[in-house]
Parts: structure tokens; sequence; C-alpha cells
């Protein structure tokens, strides 16, 4: 579910806490060590692990090539967060996700992806005077994230794929979530605030100091790694506590 805080509500707030209801959190990881050619999902099996390799035996002389497969990236930057209007089984028997939203909508079309609280979702409908689209969720989006836990009036981070005539501010993101996380702990400093995040010891291992995590589609810089306690933690600024 996505977080949001405001400055009165964080500013009570003395000391490292343990939250009574852990909040579930999307999280995408990047791994600065990893090869350029190399591909992995830690949280899926072996199997599922992609090289880039060439084949063993050529046809002909000619070589062939494979179109590259095109795929949505995101900067972590939130436009705005989106209201859900309505979430269940529909009727051609998969699970739809129904937003209200006003910037994603305004050039909205048919097939577009829009991040989700991080998670990268296809438009299947949309209506743009009652600014509204609706996304379908595949049941392996479900087991992977937390957008099963969300209600009519739940809020939820909304972004556009990025064009490649627009700045390209925070980092790039694909929408593939590794798993989740509970936020474990706050503590406020001066106008800032801390968050320690618990997550499986499999997703921990490729988290790394002054790299960077989306969280719930938000674009943050790790702080510490805190091996022993399963968890990180990072920093909101006053203006990420205001919008996100």
């Amino acid at each position: 579910m996505a977080l949001s805080t405001s400055l009165n509500s964080v500013s009570i707030i003395t000391k490292a806490s343990l939250t009574n209801n852990p909040i579930t959190l999307n999280l995408l990881k990047t791994n600065p060590s990893l090869k350029t050619y190399l591909k992995l999902n830690p949280i899926s099996k072996p199997s599922s692990l992609s090289l880039f390799t060439q084949p063993s035996k050529l046809r002909s002389k000619i070589q062939y090539f494979r179109r590259p497969t095109i795929r949505s990236l995101f900067t972590g930057i939130v436009e705005e967060m989106g209201e859900i209007k309505q979430l269940g089984m529909a009727d051609h028997g998969g699970f739809d996700l129904k937003i209200h939203a006003k910037t994603v909508t305004e050039d909205i079309h048919l097939g577009d992806s829009i991040a989700v609280n991080g998670t990268c979702l296809t438009v299947t409908d949309f209506d743009t005077r009652l600014g509204e689209f609706t996304v379908g969720l595949a049941p392996e989006t479900l087991r992977k994230t937390s957008l099963s836990e969300l209600e009519p009036g739940s809020l939820v981070n909304l972004e556009r794929a990025i064009q490649p005539t627009g700045r390209m501010g925070g980092h790039f993101v694909q929408g593939h979530v590794d798993g989740t996380g509970e936020i474990v702990g706050k503590e406020v400093e001066g106008d800032s605030l801390w968050i320690k995040v618990k997550v499986d010891k499999s997703l921990l291992k490729y988290v790394v100091p002054k790299g960077f995590i989306a969280v719930d589609g938000t674009s943050l810089t790790v702080v510490d790694v805190f091996e022993e306690e399963l968890s990180f933690n990072f920093m909101l600024v006053a203006y990420t506590q205001q919008k996100w």
C-alpha cells in the first residue's frame, strides 16, 4: 500500500519506533555489480535467469538478429496520487483495478504503460471525462506486489512511462517488482524522516548502500544496509513526505 505522510503527522515522532501495523511496500532494486549482459530477478527460480548468448549453430552464413524488445521505463518520480475506485474480479474472469486520476489521464491511450505503486501495468480501458482508467492484474502481479491489499479509497502513486523527448530525472526503473517489504521503524531528523524497511534475505543481498531502490514507485537512495536485521533505510525530505 502507498505510504503518505505529512509534516504535521511526522513532527510528533521523536525517536525510532516499530509500527503496530507494518506497511507493505513494493520494492524494485538495482545491482551495480551485475554485468550488463546478465539479467535476473532474485525472487524468481533459477530457471528464469536470462543470459544474452549466441546461437550454437547458424543455419547459413548470414547472421540473424532479433529485434530488441521495447520495454517501458520510468524515472521513479511520482506524477500524482490516484484514488482506487474499484477493484476485484471482472466479467472476463480477470482481476481489474479502476483508478481515478487527473494528470495521467490527460493524454491516455489504450495499451499505455502506467506505474501504479511502482508496478508497470497496461491500460485496458479509460474515460477521460470521468478521469478514470482501468488496468488488469495478472495472478503473478498479485503474488509479488501489495496491490491486492488495496481497497476503494486507497491512494496509489502514479507515473506514466517516460518519453525520450522529455527530461529523465530520478533513476531508470522498469516497473518489475522484485518483492515487498515492511516498514519497521521511523525517526525524525530535522524536517526529514528516516524510514527502515525489512525485506526477505534473498532480496536484501542485492540492496547496497548509496544504491537506489524504488519503494511503491518512488525512486530513493539507500543509506545503510543492516544485514543482521534483514533491513535497510532511506531518508525522505520534506517535499517527498508531502507528495509520496
